[in-house]
Order: structure tokens, then sequence, then C-alpha cells
């Protein structure tokens, strides 16, 4: 299998080393062509079992306990750890940018609470546990589990894990072992009002785990992570039934071992679950070849407090009225918990080729992207991000590693500002991911960078697609960095028409610059966006804001106003509540104007029939 392009003009030699902001940046990293063998690859981790993962986990944080940015004694970033291809690398001109352009000070330190939050009593129903012993592998009420299971990772969540606590927490969690767990744990918690709320990987960023403040019943954190298996792979169909708990980097794996993909990788895909995915209508980086979770999945089985749905058949395509898996996908823990999917698998790739293009500025890039699938030849994945995402990338690149190195950087900058006519204060950068066979790569690249070529765009190199399309990982890492430095920051999206890309990147930016400064936010705010998956009719825009919180009294809420202030804005220039992160609380007020009065009455509906007690009861979506 392929992998880098081993292809590279001196051109693209030297527009490499400069345009590589698609995706964070680039480092120098050793070897990299001949490590880039796959998945593991790029996450650095050993096979873990679901206990062994959750005992590494952070916390209050992203991620691994043992991965971080913090200071060497030179005082520059750097990433601990081993586990990713970054992991020990220095960062020396983050500092000075950060300090720079967001106004990030090593002095104003706001680094977590010493002491661990703790949650309050359980709330105990025996009657309830007692029905249901033998029917789990583990039901525990220890703290720090309780306190892992009721958050999910919006900044708001992390702020009050950091520096404050959590208000409710689940009393319990439960591990089921299979499908027939789940049922006789559902049905006693019907029989003894139990709400329950299903847990995946924990990565959810709309607060759709965080436990109702004035829930009075008990409640259960249903952890589906020890239900992983595959269950079985049927080549002639070209399909496999797989238990929901599942994480997605041990789906990708045990697939790749039996030759096949699934080709879903959201970016949270280290983490997070198969019945998380189905539950929140995920999308992956590599949509454009292999569809996004609904274009995937074949067959769903999901547990109600009134029973068990799932179809008598899995065909390729059945006209039975409305679609009742169209009703559990983005259902997001309301009506039930998934418990296994049958889902569309295809041959590993037999190339994979990553790529990178310079653009003179983010209307052009824009403009190329739109063309490129019109033209119905984009890639698996291409992602272009603005200026300020392309110097933010800029600005973490690892040292130079020779004389020559410093000299072609120098050549370059002089080759793309003086001959091309590159603006370095607009110009921006795209990542590209070919899959397929040999023949479709090669004559979608041929097409790709002709079509970006009528643009401005210029190849701009294997090796940053590679690094660009793999730094994605780093992102929450960063964040929690900020966090230690008075800095808060937050991501959210959207889908968008085509038409209205650029006037709702440039309202969006203009709004939460307006709002920062109507709450007093000191200094100005670092905003960026990039244009990722894409459609016909449009595509998704994902958002990275954040800003210096020192001095105010309420960070995460001022945070709250300012993104709340700049969903109204997305919506006023027509586009979506969400593209793939899913509405929990944080989105739901926007779900009558987003669905209408009558849409609400149908989710309603559907809720109460199904649901009559309210036993899912994390009061998501409506």
């Amino acid at each position: 299998m392929d992998f880098i392009d081993g292809e590279v003009s001196p051109l693209s030699v030297l527009t490499g080393a400069l345009a590589i902001g698609a995706s964070m940046g680039y480092l120098f990293l050793k070897g990299s062509k001949k490590e880039a063998r796959g998945f593991d690859e790029h996450r650095g981790e050993s096979v873990l079992t679901a206990e062994e993962r959750r005992k590494a986990l952070k916390h209050r944080g992203w991620g691994y306990d043992d991965t971080k940015f913090s200071f060497n004694d030179d005082g520059e970033i750097y990433l601990t750890g081993k586990r990713y291809p970054f992991s020990g690398l220095r960062f020396p001109h983050f500092r000075p940018w950060m300090e720079k352009k967001v106004g990030l000070s090593v002095e104003d330190t706001s680094f977590v609470k010493a002491e661990k939050p703790t949650p309050k009593s359980p709330v105990l129903n025996k009657s309830f546990l007692e029905a249901i012993k033998g029917k789990y592998d583990c039901c525990t009420m220890d703290d720090d589990e309780r306190m892992f299971h009721g958050h999910g990772h919006t900044c708001q969540e992390l702020f009050k894990l950091r520096y404050e606590n959590l208000e409710r927490v689940p009393d319990a969690v439960v591990y089921p072992r299979s499908h027939h767990d789940v049922e006789a744990i559902v049905k006693a918690a019907n029989e003894h009002n139990i709400c329950i709320i299903p847990f995946g990987g924990g990565t959810s960023v709309s607060d759709a785990l965080e436990c109702p403040v004035d829930e009075q019943r008990m409640i259960i954190s249903l952890d589906m992570q020890r239900m992983n298996k595959i269950l079985w792979v049927n080549k002639d169909r070209m399909t496999a039934r797989i238990e929901a708990g599942i994480i997605g980097q041990d789906l990708i794996r045990e697939l790749e071992s039996q030759g096949l993909t699934m080709g879903h990788e959201p970016d949270s895909v280290e983490f997070s679950s198969l019945g998380g995915w189905v539950a929140t209508r995920a999308s992956g980086m590599k949509k454009n070849v292999y569809g996004n979770i609904e274009d995937i999945v074949v067959g769903i089985k999901m547990v109600t407090s009134v029973g068990t749905v799932e179809k008598s058949c899995e065909v390729p395509r059945i006209s039975t009225g409305p679609d009742v898996y169209q009703m559990v996908m983005g259902s997001e823990g309301t009506l039930g918990v998934v418990t296994e999917v049958t889902v569309k698998v295809r041959p590993l790739p037999e190339s994979r080729v990553y790529g990178s293009i310079a653009f003179p500025d983010f209307e052009s890039g824009v403009a190329a992207l739109k063309d490129i699938w019109r033209n119905k030849t984009a890639p698996a994945s291409i992602r272009l991000v603005d200026n300020e995402q392309f110097q933010f990338g800029h600005a973490l690149k690892g040292p130079v590693a020779s004389r020559m190195k410093a000299v072609a950087d120098k050549l370059v900058k002089l080759y793309i500002t003086k001959v091309k006519g590159f603006d370095t204060e607009k110009m921006c950068a795209a990542t590209l991911l070919f899959e397929g066979d040999k023949e479709t790569v090669a004559r979608q690249q041929k097409n790709v960078y002709s079509i970006a070529a009528k643009y401005g765009g210029l190849k701009a190199g294997a090796e940053n697609g590679f690094r660009g399309y793999f730094l994605t990982y780093m992102i929450a890492y960063l964040r929690d960095f900020g966090f230690d430095y008075s800095f808060v920051a937050e991501s959210f999206e959207t889908s968008v028409p085509w038409d209205n890309v650029l006037p709702l990147c440039n309202g969006v930016k203009r709004r939460i610059e307006e709002s920062c400064k109507k709450y007093n936010v000191p200094g100005k705010p670092f905003v960026s966006c990039r244009v990722t998956q894409l459609y016909d009719a449009g595509a998704c825009v994902y958002f990275y804001m954040g800003f210096i919180f020192k001095g105010l009294d309420n960070p995460a809420d001022i945070y709250s106003k300012v993104e709340e202030e700049a969903r109204d804005e997305i919506l006023a220039h027509g586009g979506s509540l969400s593209h793939h992160h899913g509405v929990g609380k944080i989105r739901k007020r926007w779900m009558p104007e987003q669905i209408s009065e009558t849409g609400i009455r149908m989710l309603r509906g559907l809720k109460n029939e199904i649901d009559p007690k309210n036993v899912f009861g994390n009061r998501n979506l409506i």
C-alpha cells in the first residue's frame, strides 16, 4: 500500500516548507516517509483493553494522562509522552506567536486545582441494584468513575472540572457485557424508576453527558465500552456486525487486520465509540469517499424502555414507511441505547497518498474546493484553513533541522511572496488525502492540482499533507495547555450552502470580536475557520475560537454567551445548528427554530411513546 507520494518536485519541496498550515502546521519528523505505515503510526498507542485505556486517560482534560504540551528548561513548548510522532518534539516559535497574537503570558497561570473535585453521596435505589445483579461485567460507585462519567469535553465542562465542581454526576456506573445485559438493565430501570444515560467514549462537545441538576432519581451511566467485539464479517455482502461500545481506533485496527476498512474517521476517533457515532449522526474526515455515518450504517439494534428496535432484514434498500433507523441516528441517548450496529466495509485502499496546496487567499481556496467537488474528483479528505489557522500552523513548526533547511525556508518565502505574489497575511492552505486504487488516485491527483492551479493554488508537497492531517489529534491537547495560562478555547461547526460560505465565515468572525468587546474580554480573540466535508449544495465549516480570561469573573459563562451569539450569526447566514457535533443541551434552545414547532411535537410524541417513564432522561435535543 502506498502512503506517501514519492514523486516530489523541487517546487513542491520549496513551497512545502512554508505552505503547511492546512491543519496546524508542520513538524520535522525523523523518517516520516518511511514511518507512514497506517493508522497506528499516527496515534502511537499500543493495543489497550477498555479498562487499561480508561486508567490511562486524564480526569480533567483531553486524552492520555502522560501527554500534554508543556515548557522545557529553555522555556520552549514541547509535547510530553511517547504516544505520538510529535511526542518529545519542541516548538520554539509557538510561545512567541501565542504571546504576540493572543496576549498569552506565562506569568498568568491558571493551573488545575490541586484537589480533585468530589461528587455528592450517590442516590441509591437498592431494589434496582438487586435486580441487575449478574447482568453486568462491573457496577461501581467509585467517586473517580462517577466524576469521569458525568461530563463530556466542552470548555464549560472542563472549566468546572479544573476550577469548580460538577453539580450532578451519575450515582453508579454500570458496564454491560452483551445486548441481553442491556435489555435486563433497561427493563429493571423501567420497573424501578431509574434514569439511564448511555456512555460511549465520553467525547461529547454538546453537554450531552451532563446530568440534569434537578434529577431526583438514581442516575446510571451505562458505559458500553466492554461491549467491543466484531461479531461477524460477511465478505460477500461486505458488511460487519459490531458491538456499539467499540472505540474507533480499535475498530479500525481490527478491520485492517482483515484487510478491510469502514472509512469513518472523526477527529475524535482515538476515543469515541461506534454507538456514539450513530447517536450523534457523526461525520468523518474521509467522508468524501466513504460517506457520513448514515451512509455507512446498514442495521441497528437499540434497546428502549418498551423493547428492542431492529429490522428483520439487512438489504440494500427498503420501502416500509419512515425509516426507524433514521429515528435512532441522532437521537443522542434520548430514546434508548444502541447495542449493535451493522456497517458497510470495503477492502483496504491499494493506495493512500497525502498532499497539500497553498492558495493566495481564502476566497480562492473556497472556489477551488467547490470546483473540485463539482467535478467529482474530490479526494477522501480535503480541508482548507484560513490565514489565521495557517499562521497558527506555521507557529507550530519544529526547529530548523539544518543550515540548508534554513536557506531553503528563506528561498521559499522569497519565491512565494516575490515571484508568485502571495501575501503572508492572506494566504491559506489545504491538506489532501487520496485513497483508492492506484489508477484512481493518480487521476484524482492530476485533476485536483489542475483545478487548484486555476485559482492560483500551488502544489505544496505530500509531507505537509501527512503532518497536517494527523496534527488534528493535537488540537484538544493544545486547548488544555491554553487553560493553564488563562486562555479558554473551543471549536464549533455548521454546514452552509456554497454561496453563503464566505459571508458566514466573515460574519461569525466579526460577531465574535464584537461580542468579546461587549463582554470586556481582554485583548483580541483568536478566531479561525476551516472548510472540511464537501457536498453538492455546500460544505461544513469548522470554527476555532479562544480568548484570554484573566480578570473575568465568569469566563465559562462569558464564553457561552459569545458562542451563542456566534451561533445566532451562523443561523442568520443560513447555516445549520450542527453538522456533526449534535445538539445535546448546549444547542437545544434553537431546535424549534431549526426544525419547526411541529417538528418538536413529532420528536416529543416519539419520545413519549417509546420512553413514557423517561428512563433515558438526559434531556438532550428537546
